[in-house]
C-alpha cells in the first residue's frame, strides 16, 4: 500500500501513543502501530491482512458490518460509538473498553480508514470508583452535606437529608447548617470549627440537635472535616441520627436509677432486720435472764425457810417461781406463735360463743396483774352478742390488748372496753389512759419485735401486736388504732361476725 512511503509513514505511525489501526474498505487491517500491537497483544506484523473482526469481541460482530457499510458511505469523521460503551479484543481473547474515533481517507484512488483507539481501561475504573462513591453518597440513610467553608452555603446534599429533614435539595442549597441548627448562632458554630480551620486535627466530632422543615427536633451526632472541592474550601459533614441511641441511653439510665433504688431499699431491708436481730437477740437475753434470775434467787431463799412459821415466806418465793414460769411460757408460745404464722401451719378451729364468755375469763386473768387503783369498766348489753369464730384467736387478742393498757398506765388509771355488733361486723374498743405511743413510733407499732422509744424499760418482747395482727387479717379481720403520747391509746378490733370457711 504504501510502499514508496512506508518508513515515513512508520516514522509517523509510531511517535503516536494511541493505537493507530488502518483498515481498507473490504474491512481487512492494512497497518497497526506499535501501541496498537501492544494494546492488543500482538507482535509486530501479526495483524496484517488480518479482518479487522479480529479486535472486535464477537458478541459485537453481527451488526459492525453494517455498521462499517455505513460509515465507509458517509465518508465522515467521527467517534465510534456514539455515546455507547465500546470494547476491543485482544489476543489472548480478554475484551477491554476502548475509546476509538474514525478517520476515513482516499489514498491512489482507495478509500482507508483509520481508527484511533484508546485503552480506557484504567478511566473506567476510576469512573465506576467514582459512581460508586457518588451512590454512596446519594443512598446513604445517613444525612451527608458539603457547605462553603467561607459562606457556610450547601452546595451538596444526598437523599438521606432531603428524607431526615424534609426540605429538598434545592431548598438545601440555598441554606446553611445554622438554618437547621436552631441552638447555634454563626459565632458559635464557627468557634466550634476552628480547630479544623487551623489544621490542628483533621476531623471533629459533636452532638446537637437538628430541626426538620416541619418543625420537629431531633438530636444528632455530627462527623465534620475539611476537604477541597476543586480549588474551593469545603466541609463534609456525616449526620447520625441518634435518637434511638438517646432514647436506650435514658432507659439505660432509668433502669439503673430504679436498680440503684431497688438496692437501696434490699439494703436498707437488709440493715432494718440485722437490727432487728440485734434486738431481738437483746431483747431474748433480757426477757430470759430478768425472770431465771428471780427464779434463781427465790429457788435459794425457799432453802433457808424451813421452819412451820416461815411458811409464808415460802409461799412467796414459790409464788414468785409460778409468775416467772408463767411468763416464760408466754414468751415461748409467742416464738411458736410466729414460726407457725411464717409458715402458714396455723389451723383455725372455729365455733359459735359468747362474746361475754370470753371476755370474762380475759378480765378475770387480768385482774390478778392490775396495779393498785386500776379498774376495767367492763362493756353494757353483751350477753346476746355471739360470734362463730376461732375463740383462742380472740382470747388472745382481747387479752393482748388489756394486759398491754395495764402495763403501760399507770396506778388509779381506768382502763375502757366497748363492744359493739352489727349484721356483719363485731367491733372491740379498748381504751386507757396509759404512756401512749410516740407520733415516729406509731408506723412500727405492729412490726415484729418493734419496741415504742418510751417503753424500752418495760417487760415485753414486742411480739404481742404482730401475732395478733397477723391473726385478725388471717380471719378477714383489722386492728387500728389511735394514740397520744403521754395521755393514753385506744385500739379498734374488727372481726367478722361469721368466719368465712
Amino acid at each position: 500500500m504504501f510502499d514508496q512511503d512506508r518508513d515515513i509513514f512508520n516514522i509517523l505511525l509510531d511517535s503516536i501513543s494511541e493505537g493507530v489501526v488502518v483498515v481498507d474498505e473490504h474491512q481487512k487491517i492494512v497497518e497497526v502501530n506499535k501501541a496498537g500491537e501492544i494494546m492488543f497483544g500482538y507482535d509486530e506484523g501479526e495483524l496484517s491482512n488480518q479482518p479487522l473482526n479480529i479486535l472486535i469481541p464477537k458478541n459485537y460482530h453481527a451488526n459492525h458490518g453494517a455498521h462499517f457499510k455505513g460509515f465507509v458511505k458517509e465518508h465522515k469523521q467521527r467517534s465510534m460509538g456514539h455515546g455507547r460503551d465500546i470494547y476491543g479484543a485482544k489476543k489472548d481473547g480478554s475484551i477491554f473498553p476502548i475509546e476509538a474515533s474514525l478517520n476515513p481517507f482516499n489514498f491512489h484512488g482507495h478509500n482507508f480508514i483509520m481508527t484511533l483507539v484508546i485503552d480506557i481501561t484504567e478511566r473506567k475504573k476510576l469512573e465506576q470508583e467514582k459512581n460508586h462513591l457518588a451512590k454512596i453518597f446519594l443512598e446513604s440513610l445517613n444525612e451527608i452535606y458539603v457547605f462553603d467553608a467561607k459562606t457556610l452555603k450547601f452546595i451538596n446534599v444526598n437523599q438521606g437529608a432531603e428524607k431526615n429533614i424534609g426540605y429538598s435539595v434545592e431548598e438545601l442549597k440555598s441554606m446553611t447548617p445554622l438554618d437547621i441548627k436552631p441552638n447555634y448562632t454563626e459565632t458559635r458554630f464557627r468557634k466550634e470549627i476552628e480547630t479544623l480551620n487551623n489544621g490542628s486535627v483533621e476531623k471533629i466530632e459533636f452532638e446537637a440537635v437538628h430541626q426538620r422543615k416541619c418543625g420537629s427536633t431531633y438530636p444528632v451526632s455530627i462527623h465534620l472535616q475539611r476537604s477541597k472541592l476543586g480549588n474551593r474550601d469545603v466541609y463534609v459533614a456525616i449526620i447520625l441520627d441518634i435518637t434511638e441511641q438517646k432514647s436506650y441511653t435514658e432507659r439505660l439510665e432509668k433502669t439503673v436509677a430504679l436498680r440503684t433504688d431497688e438496692l437501696k431499699t434490699a439494703l436498707a431491708a437488709e440493715k432494718e432486720l440485722n437490727d432487728l436481730k440485734t434486738k431481738f437477740l437483746s431483747m431474748v437475753s433480757h426477757e430470759f435472764k430478768t425472770p431465771l434470775s428471780g427464779i434463781l434467787t427465790s429457788t435459794m431463799l425457799l432453802s433457808k425457810y424451813k421452819l412451820t412459821e416461815q411458811q409464808d415466806k415460802r409461799e412467796k418465793h414459790i409464788m414468785t417461781i409460778t409468775d416467772k414460769v408463767q411468763y416464760l411460757n408466754v414468751i415461748l408460745n409467742d416464738f411458736l406463735s410466729v414460726e407457725k404464722l411464717e409458715k402458714g401451719k396455723i389451723n383455725y378451729k372455729f365455733s359459735n360463743f359468747k362474746i361475754s364468755k370470753v371476755l370474762n375469763e380475759v378480765i378475770y386473768n387480768a385482774n390478778m396483774i392490775l396495779k393498785d387503783g386500776q379498774h376495767i369498766n367492763y362493756p353494757e348489753n353483751i350477753d346476746d352478742l355471739s360470734l362463730f369464730q376461732d375463740e383462742k384467736i380472740v382470747e388472745l387478742a382481747l387479752s393482748n390488748l388489756i394486759y398491754n393498757a395495764i402495763k403501760y398506765s399507770s396506778e388509779n388509771t381506768i382502763i375502757d372496753i366497748e363492744i359493739s355488733q352489727n349484721n356483719d361486723t363485731t367491733v372491740f374498743k379498748i381504751t386507757d389512759n396509759g404512756i401512749g405511743i410516740p407520733q415516729k413510733d406509731q408506723k412500727n407499732i405492729f412490726g415484729r419485735y418493734f419496741r415504742a422509744e418510751n417503753a424500752l424499760l418495760m417487760q415485753g418482747t414486742g411480739i404481742g401486736l404482730n401475732i395478733v395482727k397477723d391473726h385478725l387479717e388471717n380471719l378477714n379481720g383489722n386492728i387500728t388504732f389511735t394514740s397520744i403520747e403521754h395521755k393514753g391509746s385506744t385500739f379498734i378490733i374488727e372481726l367478722p361476725n361469721k368466719a368465712q370457711l
